[in-house]
């Protein structure tokens, strides 16, 4: 195989893994401005597929050693001593090539790792700080990353960059309750469930409460908070940082589906069509002001 037909093969990998496993990501990178460098378009997928890869680590593996030696392979990666072939790995080598692209910083890259060890043990978040804390290193994180591909600004906006991961953060982690609780995790804070009367073995047992559908009615109100001031921010700004929160236009539709009255917690849901998806998207990327 070619060295261009090997950098291609690579390109097309990531497109095919994130649009098999986060539509809703790949379906946003459709909305880069044509007259911007396609290979925008193509440095938000590599960064998207290294999410993922990250991300479906504990659902790969039966003990967490194993998933701690995946993490440090790809932090040996973002480190240059990675004892392995990143060239065998078409996602590692795009990454590698968005990086030097884009100047994309090392230690945001690592600090994605590190949050994401989190996943790989069954302890539970013990505080909303904690929580916070994980969301700001994963969907905050990624946000601040698609925002410099976009714009070319080294520093985006921290507070945006904050609020619109909490606000995505937050309605994923409500939607993930099922999977998550079926591998025995609760990602909801242990100081959070006490002070809502919920309890732990009832997650995990999938047993929706009262209690339970009152907190996660509050941690959607949390999420609209963030949301509201995102968007605040959003429709006084008119750069493609726009462009790389498109995504919090689907949050609406999900968070007034958690806050009703007849919402199921652990009824597994199949995710919007993609059509719909691709719908919802292309309304927000016209609308002056934006708006969800």
């Amino acid at each position: 195989m070619s060295v261009v037909a090997q950098d291609r093969s690579g390109a097309d990998y990531c497109a095919s893994l994130v649009r098999g496993s986060d539509f809703e990501r790949y379906a946003s990178t459709l909305f880069v401005a044509q007259d911007q460098d396609q290979d925008i378009r193509r440095t938000l997928l590599a960064l998207f597929a290294f999410n993922i890869e990250i991300a479906r680590i504990r659902e790969q593996i039966t003990q967490p050693l194993a998933g701690e030696i995946r993490l440090q392979w790809w932090a040996d990666l973002l480190a240059g001593t990675s004892h392995g072939d990143a060239a065998g790995n078409p996602v590692a080598a795009e990454l590698l090539q968005a990086i030097d692209r884009h100047a994309l910083p090392r230690e945001l890259l690592g600090g994605l790792i590190d949050a994401h060890r989190f996943d790989l043990y069954d302890e539970p978040m013990q505080t909303m700080q904690e929580l916070e804390a994980y969301l700001e290193g994963t969907a905050s994180a990624l946000f601040r990353l698609a925002s410099r591909v976009l714009t070319g600004t080294a520093q985006p906006d921290d507070d945006l960059m904050r609020h619109s991961g909490l606000a995505f953060g937050l309605t994923r982690i409500v939607e993930a309750l099922p999977r998550h609780a079926s591998r025995g995790q609760i990602y909801l804070p242990v100081d959070e469930l006490d002070r809502a009367n919920v309890a732990a073995q009832d997650v995990l047992a999938g047993k929706s409460t009262p209690e339970l559908k009152a907190l996660l009615r509050e941690l959607a109100i949390q999420a609209r908070q963030h949301l509201t001031l995102t968007l605040e921010h959003l429709s006084r700004d008119r750069t493609p940082v726009r462009t790389a929160l498109l995504l919090l236009a689907l949050l609406d539709r999900k968070l007034q589906r958690i806050s009703s009255a007849s919402f199921d917690p652990f009824e597994v849901r199949r995710p919007a069509a993609n059509l719909a998806v691709l719908w919802t998207l292309w309304r927000a990327s016209r609308r002056e002001p934006f708006r969800a």
